[in-house]
């Protein structure tokens, strides 16, 4: 270590060395004193160089440096640590576990862990929870259990149950109502009556009925009609009226009539031909000529003769023999021919002749 020579100060006194108030480091040579002062702090005498690291102060592995290497500034050495911590006139403490504490600073059922064990990083352990470790906290205990039902969230009446007590599953309570309604997260609505809503839901002319109004019973509401309440439907309104007759059912020149205008009464109408006939459910047959069937029903050798082809006039056909017109039948074939010798009517041994052969 290169020393630093002590600059000689000659003082001047005026008699001799017995004058008091003199420095002890003082010389005297020939009726004066001699006074040795440390350039480097002159206000130290004689001894002015002190090297602090040269007593290995610091702990194995630790750097010391003594940045003013005095007798006046003893204590201003440094150790400094391999991860950088340093500590002032004393060794440093390198390391500090801070989960090593007794207690554990995180406390029961979480699990402790230091990162930096550097003495100079405190304050950065991390506590985890040990029923969820993606639960942490830097510097304290981490929030591990947490009851959402404990603040009361569901309405009066509903059941609160949280499944997961973590603050990690915040949001999954349930609420249940004692219809079974259940909601997550939130109160649950336990009853919510469909036909409340305006405008209802079944329209003008019909009455709505929510049969369950438990809110998880949507979609079953009831719509009957005023008119005739055996027509419902369930989640709509009802088809309360139908005219039939707006279809076209009946034949051309039929006049259609539907008396009860409602879904109940399908296939009521009627139709009506202009000759009075009727029919209902479909279309009328106005006329029927029954002397167009094949075969005639007056049979070979006769004329037959419709005189009213209404249809609901039947059977009043006639049939009349060409041998003589005169000779008829109605709704069946007249009796023509009459052969009077088919009887035997003369006696032995006679020829008969009948040259008519009519009934007539």
């Amino acid at each position: 270590v290169e020393r630093t020579k002590p600059a000689l100060i000659q003082t001047r006194l005026p008699t001799s060395c017995m004058i008091l108030n003199v420095p002890a480091t003082a010389t005297c040579q020939s009726r004066r004193w001699t006074v040795r002062r440390c350039n480097s702090d002159m206000s130290i005498k004689k001894t002015c160089d002190k090297d602090e690291c040269t007593s290995n102060p610091c702990a194995m592995g630790q750097t010391c440096n003594d940045p003013v290497k005095t007798v006046k500034s003893v204590g201003d050495y440094t150790c400094t640590c391999a991860n950088g911590v340093v500590a002032t006139g004393a060794s440093a403490t390198c390391e500090t576990d801070e989960c090593a504490a007794m207690p554990s600073p995180c406390g029961a059922d979480q699990t402790c862990t230091d990162p930096d064990k550097a003495a100079n990083k405190l304050h950065d352990f991390e506590c985890a929870c040990n029923s969820d470790m993606s639960i942490k906290k830097v510097d304290g205990p981490a929030t591990c259990d947490k009851d959402e039902c404990t603040s009361n969230p569901c309405a009066m009446g509903q059941t609160c149950n949280d499944p997961v007590k973590t603050v990690k599953s915040v949001g999954d309570y349930t609420c249940t109502c004692a219809n079974g309604v259940v909601a997550t997260g939130a109160s649950a609505t336990c009853e919510t009556d469909e036909c409340a809503a305006m405008p209802s839901p079944c329209g003008a002319d019909q009455t709505c009925t929510d049969p369950d109004k438990a809110a998880n019973k949507l979609h079953d509401f009831e719509c009957a009609c005023n008119s005739d309440m055996s027509i419902k439907k369930v989640d709509g309104p009802a088809t309360c009226d139908k005219d039939e007759c707006s279809a076209s059912p009946c034949g051309m020149g039929q006049t259609c009539v539907d008396p009860v205008q409602s879904v109940s009464s399908i296939g009521d109408f009627t139709c009506e031909c202009a000759n009075g006939v009727k029919a209902t459910g479909a279309a009328a047959i106005c006329e029927t000529d029954e002397c167009t069937a094949t075969p005639s029903p007056c049979g070979a050798d006769q004329t037959c003769t419709d005189p009213d082809k209404a249809s609901n006039k039947l059977h009043d056909f006639e049939c009349a023999c060409n041998s003589d017109m005169s000779i008829k039948k109605i709704d069946g074939p007249a009796t023509c021919d009459k052969d009077e010798c088919s009887s035997s009517p003369c006696g032995t041994g006679q020829t008969c002749d009948d040259p008519m052969k009519s009934v007539n």
